[in-house]
């Protein structure tokens, strides 16, 4: 009995030591304590849209983008403890747009501004097929 005893103290000893090791290496997802508006340029479609953010969803504090591909604006809600709006704009012109930093909100602000919160009404659109072909496309704001 006092063998089952150690063996059920050591099993639940390492499962303890392996769940909060593992609780070290888990990424949380952001929180959107601020809000950037970016003015972005060579936007032509919803691939560009979507180019923009992928791009965006690789940075550490990213919580949520938005991209109006008409108006040229891109809206993204980060977690201002990982990252600046400077490097979000220098994110996107990575990714071959214009793009620089138009004013910088806090969550309540957008609300009170736009009657809603950041991340509630994504619009989605499908793509040119520009991007990455001869046809001009992301970025390049070509005209055939």
């Amino acid at each position: 009995m006092k063998f089952r005893n150690i063996i059920n103290s050591i099993l639940i000893t390492t499962a303890a030591v392996f769940l909060v090791t593992l609780a070290f290496y888990v990424r949380t997802g952001a929180t959107a304590d601020s809000i950037a508006v970016l003015k972005t340029t060579g936007m032509t479609c919803g691939s560009c849209s979507n180019k923009i953010t992928a791009a965006l969803g690789e940075q550490e504090g990213v919580a949520v983008t938005e991209v109006d591909v008409a108006g040229g604006w891109v809206l993204v809600g980060y977690d201002t403890k990982a990252v600046t709006p400077w490097i979000l704009a220098e994110k996107i012109s990575g990714a071959g747009f214009g793009s620089n930093v138009h004013q910088v909100l806090t969550p309540e602000q957008f609300k009170q501004i736009t009657g809603r919160d950041i991340g509630r009404k994504a619009s989605s659109s499908g793509g040119c097929g520009g991007c990455g072909t001869n046809g001009g496309g992301c970025g390049s704001n070509k005209t055939n």
